[in-house]
Formats: structure tokens, sequence, C-alpha cells
């Protein structure tokens, strides 16, 4: 009897979606950075989408264990470069803002290849690479230039983002639930 494995999608792109809306209601201006999105930031957004990236691997799904754990230790440096700076390491001081920008656009052409990969796929993954791929390059424009605006789009842009990974988590969820496609994507 052949055992059926789980779809870890759900739990990484839950991991994504969730922690990407709490961080760009901060860059929309709502919230200061706190312990919410650091705490998310490390625990869903990093590991949880580590494990969803190990089980995909084990599955022989390389793209997604690519992108889960990808994203998963991006969440996980992200709150580094916010808290290492407090931790009094000599080495660890604060990131100047156009080298952030520099981070932000590598993860930007990361996520441009990463977005390629998708065509010919879901629709709703295609738009969750395609607006996270925007969402790095306004990010890294707005530390390039300091322009607050920039950064208040990207932030709108990164709760579609997040939103739509959300959706297709809960679509592949309710579609394994189910037995049937219960929500397009």
């Amino acid at each position: 009897m052949e055992t059926k494995l789980a779809n870890p999608a759900p739990l990484g792109l839950l991991g994504f979606g969730m922690t990407t809306i709490l961080l760009n209601i901060h860059n929309m201006g709502f919230f200061p950075v706190s312990a919410v999105i650091i705490s998310m930031g490390i625990f869903y957004g990093g590991l949880a989408q580590i494990i969803a990236g190990i089980f995909s691997f084990n599955q022989g799904k390389t793209f997604a264990g690519t992108a889960f754990i990808s994203y998963g230790f991006f969440w996980i440096s992200l709150v580094g470069i916010w808290l290492f700076p407090n931790t009094g390491f000599e080495m660890a001081g604060t990131t100047p803002t156009p080298f952030l920008g520099c981070y932000l656009l590598i993860w930007g052409l990361f996520t441009a290849f990463m977005w390629w990969g998708t065509w010919g796929g879901s629709k709703v993954q295609q738009f969750v690479f395609l607006s996270l791929t925007l969402l790095f390059i306004l990010l890294a424009i707005s530390k390039f230039t300091g322009n607050e605006t920039i950064n208040t789009i990207a932030g709108a842009l990164g709760i579609v983002c997040g939103s739509s990974a959300f959706y297709l988590a809960m679509a592949e969820l309710l579609e394994e639930v189910k037995n049937k496609k219960v929500l397009p994507y």
C-alpha cells in the first residue's frame, strides 16, 4: 500500500502570505516593526516555509522546495538585519539604507527568475511571483531614493501579493479537503 504524501504548499504559501501582509501593513505606515512582524518573520514566514520547502524537496518538487526554503531564509535574514545591530556585536552595525536597497534588488532578481519558472502553470502562482518581483523592485527603489511614497505604494502591492498567496493556499487546501476544485487558481 502506497502512502499518500501531504501537499506542503498551503503551509508554505500561508507562511509567506500572512507574513507578507503584516510587513506591508507596516510599509504602508500603519504600524512600526514590532514583535508581531518579527515573530511572524522568524516562525511562520521563516521556519514554516523552510519546513514546507524540505517536504517539497522530499516529494521531488525542486521549484517549490527552492522557493519555500529561499523565502523562509529571506524572512529570517530580514529579521536579522533588523535585530543584529541591537545585539552589541561590533560587526553588526546598522545597514546603510542604499545597501538594504541592494539586498532587496537581489531578491527581486531572484524572484523574477522564479516568476519565469511559473509560466505555463497556475495563473495565481504567476501573479504571486510577478507581484513579488515588482514589490522587491519598488522597495529597492524606495531604499535607493529615500522616497516614502514609493514605499507606501510598495506596501499596498505587498498586501495584494500576500493576499494572493493566501488565496492560493486556501484554493489548494480546500481542493484537497473537498476532493474537488473549489476556488479557481
